[in-house]
């Protein structure tokens, strides 16, 4: 009989017994998963790496014929000359005065309008300046640029692109009209050695190269006026000249505009040209790599680059012609200058070729790293058009998608704004096959690489924190949806998502896209046996069911999602049996091997069973679906926990949360001494994971009276007596509470004498109690069965038993000696929380009782924990 003060304990519950007078919320039966219930983990599936670096990797699902090649030759005759002529962008305006052919050699000498004529004698080239020589020699005789710079040696028949001339006070200086005073700034900022002919109408080039500091003294005055010639007096003049001379002068300020462009000749001339001479005459590959670097500053210092350069022709030309030299270091700083110019059209592809090229060289990432190429080539996503180069963007990406593989290139990625360039594109791709209604040529090639480059990135904690800001996980989705026949995309994306989502919050993230289950349903209907897509897709759900209930039920909800589950379960669980028959039952497996392709997918989908089991809704559903458990407990059968270590685990622990829920029509109850059977190979096996899950499904089999006797007579209580003394607090507690539920039948109390179960008890309780108290509440109620009916606490423990328990539960009674532990305030409030609820009240009334039968010889000794 009871005490009056030990009333108040009858109503507690059995080991995993829950109250059937109240059902359980979701809330309190996701809290006892320790006692439970158990999310399940495992591996991410295994990527093996590629052996070379190419778009498509053997496993694409393009054949060769219909996907872009890798290989290839790009040549200086690869691209277009005609790309090379700058866009002005302006649309010119109708001539407002009708030229006239000059009617006397000085009417030509004076007026700088002209027919065309017919191409110059070679011979009188010496007489033009040295710039319309170059751009003469250029273009009439082939050469991209001439050997040497011709100076003008006659300055007074041929009035050259240098020339300053004055009149009333307005300057010309490259064929535009400046007023005096901008003519004389416009000096100061590119300086010309200029010498005085004694005319002070006219100033001619000398030393171009040179350049000087000073302004002639006439320029600054104005001139002496009476060394004019006739020509330049406006009584000698023609009309129409005159009339153009007023209207150049009114037309000074809008000209001006065009001024730099103008006189970035003199820049071209002195900084520009001798820097090409250079690249045309050097053998040497390392002093060409060095100009080409000193080439693309000078251009910038000039802001000469873009693509509406006067010169860029003559440069362009230089530079293809360059890119047969055939050095791969040349080539990455040729291809940098060009990207810079940008280029468009073939001549865009092409230069993307040629850095996709190099770039599949890993020996060459230090070249691409040190020229900083990542940058030109982001800066092609992010400023040209994706419809005109596709094609391009996709070589580009390749590139991006090798180097990103390296881990050197993550930090410079990340702080250039690859990820958000690149969820950018994926954005742009998605929009315009949504306004098409169907998906443009090449997007898919181009998504492949796009989907592989985040997939490396992914690995940066910096990245998935901008793919969250961002919001780019529904994007992803989408990409999947419109795209869910192209294999390769799904797989990337799948691949994403795998890393992603072994992380909380990004976990999180996804799981709240409603969308996203019937996605990943469809992906497991439509690519049933694609292992390794249906892997990564599976491993995914079992991640966001882990530790999100509303996630299983969202998912559970979704039509066909647990045939599908079982439709998937069947096929693999066929070919895995067989893979199994091409081992010999003689054959030595490897002791450490990667589960085949078969074996993965079942290890991942049980996985989303035991997760699924625990949402009260869906657990006993499974529970009930003799397919389902037919199939758990075949697997169970079939495997040995030597060779299939993971997938026996993970379906142990399916059956555990299965076996948690005591409905009528639970097959798992049906067939439980079976699976009490099968259990017995785990609890004899070296695998002390396997055993743990073999102990946890007894304890919730063991509140039956049948599987209690079979315990008995398996002297399976004698193995969870010895497991009391593994030191190990989760193998501890389960066994701790299968004992407890066996100690619910009056006849088996008497076992825990066995093997000293007593004694191993309290050391559970004196070891692990300050930091577990479920586990020491756990010890408190097995002793409170097991002394229901004390007479006297010497007896029925032994004196030293019952003196140990006396000072142990007096000990971690007093609040503050048994919370004074060194924890953050956390992880002292969730001690304290279960030490209040849990082990105070059976601990108090365990004290109680032995107290009231026990004759206290000595002082109880106060224990050290």
């Amino acid at each position: 009989m009871l005490s009056p003060n030990d009333k108040k304990l009858e109503k507690l519950d059995p080991f995993y017994l829950p109250s059937l007078s109240k059902q359980k919320t979701s809330a309190e039966i996701i809290s006892e998963a320790r006692n439970a219930l158990r999310a399940v983990r495992t591996q991410r599936p295994f990527t093996p790496r590629e052996d070379q670096r190419k778009l498509f990797g053997p496993a694409s699902s393009r054949t060769p014929e219909n996907r872009p090649p890798s290989s290839f030759s790009v040549h200086a005759s690869s691209f277009e000359f005609s790309d090379s002529r700058p866009i002005s962008g302006t649309r010119l305006s109708p001539l407002e005065f009708k030229p006239k052919a000059p009617a006397s050699p000085d009417t030509v000498e004076d007026f700088c309008l002209s027919f065309p004529k017919p191409p110059v004698d070679p011979v009188k080239i010496r007489r033009i300046s040295s710039a319309r020589a170059r751009l003469f020699r250029a273009t009439s005789q082939g050469a991209l640029l001439p050997a040497r710079t011709l100076l003008p040696t006659q300055p007074k028949r041929v009035e050259s692109e240098e020339t300053v001339t004055t009149r009333d006070s307005v300057v010309k200086i490259n064929g535009i009209y400046l007023t005096e005073s901008k003519a004389i700034g416009h000096l100061k900022r590119h300086p010309l050695q200029l010498t005085y002919d004694g005319d002070f109408s006219k100033i001619t080039e000398q030393e171009m190269f040179k350049g000087a500091t000073s302004v002639p003294f006439h320029l600054r005055s104005g001139g002496d006026q009476g060394k004019r010639r006739p020509r330049a007096s406006s009584s000698s003049r023609s009309p129409d000249q005159s009339r153009l001379d007023i209207r150049a002068g009114s037309k000074a300020d809008l000209q001006e505009k065009n001024t730099e462009i103008e006189v970035d000749e003199v820049f071209w001339n002195t900084r520009i040209v001798p820097i090409l001479h250079d690249l045309e005459k050097e053998e040497n590959i390392e002093m060409v790599c060095a100009t080409c670097t000193q080439l693309h500053h000078a251009l910038e210092e000039g802001n000469m680059l873009g693509n509406k350069f006067k010169r860029r022709s003559v440069l362009l030309k230089t530079l293809y012609k360059l890119v047969d030299v055939g050095s791969d270091l040349l080539s990455l700083k040729l291809a940098k200058i060009i990207l810079a110019l940008k280029v468009s059209g073939k001549n865009l592809l092409n230069v993307c070729k040629l850095i996709f090229k190099i770039s599949r060289s890993e020996k060459n990432d230090s070249l691409i790293r040190n020229d900083s190429i990542l940058e030109s080539l982001l800066e092609v996503l992010r400023s040209e058009d994706l419809q005109a180069n596709t094609e391009a963007f996709l070589y580009c990406m390749g590139t991006i998608k090798f180097i990103s593989g390296n881990p050197e290139f993550l930090h410079e990625m990340m702080g250039k704004g690859a990820v958000e360039i690149l969820m950018s594109l994926i954005k742009q791709v998605n929009e315009n096959t949504k306004k098409s209604g169907t998906c443009l040529p090449n997007s898919g090639h181009l998504l492949v690489q796009t989907t592989a480059t985040l997939r490396n990135l992914v690995d940066s904690p910096l990245a998935r924190s901008k793919l969250l800001s961002i919001n780019a996980l529904p994007q992803l989705c989408t990409v999947m949806e419109q795209h869910i026949g192209d294999k390769d995309v799904c797989t990337n994306i799948a691949r994403i998502f795998s890393k992603l989502t072994s992380y909380h919050d990004c976990c999180v993230a996804l799981a709240s896209y409603s969308r996203c289950y019937a996605l990943f349903l469809n992906l497991i209907n439509k690519y049933q046996k694609k292992q390794d897509l249906v892997v990564r897709v599976v491993f995914i759900l079992g991640n966001l069911t882990a530790k999100n209930n509303q996630a299983r039920e969202q998912f559970s909800k979704e039509k066909g999602s647990i045939p599908t589950l079982l439709s998937l379960f069947h096929t693999f669980y066929k070919l895995d049996l067989h893979s199994g028959k091409r081992w010999g039952e003689g054959d030595e497996r490897p002791e450490a091997r990667r589960p085949a392709q078969a074996e993965d997918v079942l290890i991942k989908l049980t996985r989303v069973l035991a997760n699924l089991a625990i949402h009260p809704g869906v657990g006993p559903a499974i529970a009930a679906h003799s397919h389902i458990v037919g199939l758990l407990l075949a697997t169970l059968e079939s495997k040995s926990i030597d060779d299939c270590e993971e997938l026996v685990i993970n379906t142990t622990a399916t059956i555990n949360n299965l076996s948690y829920y005591k409905v009528k029509n639970s097959i798992i109850q049906d067939r439980k001494l079976y699976i009490a059977e099968l259990l017995l190979k785990l609890l004899v096996s070296n695998n002390m994971d396997g055993i743990l899950e073999a102990v946890r499904v007894f304890g919730n089999l063991s509140q039956d009276h049948d599987i209690c006797d079979f315990i008995v007579q398996k002297n399976v209580h004698k193995f969870m007596i010895a497991l009391l003394d593994a030191k190990h607090q989760d193998i501890c507690f389960s066994a701790c509470g299968v004992l407890l539920n066996l100690t619910v039948d009056r006849d088996k109390r008497l076992i825990l004498k066995e093997g000293g179960g007593i004694k191993k008890l309290l050391d559970c309780l004196r070891d692990f109690g300050p930091t577990d108290w479920q586990l020491a509440s756990l010890v408190c109620k097995t002793l409170w069965n097991f002394s229901e009916n004390i007479t006297n606490a010497s007896s029925c423990f032994g004196d030293e038993a019952a003196n140990t328990l006396l000072a142990l539960l007096s000990s971690f009674l007093d609040e503050e000696l048994a919370l004074n532990g060194s924890f953050d305030q956390d992880l002292k409030n969730y001690h304290k929380l279960h030490w209040e609820t849990e082990f105070r009240p059976v601990a108090q009334q365990l004290l109680n009782r032995i107290k009231n039968h026990h004759t206290f010889l000595e002082p109880l000794p106060i224990p050290s924990f």
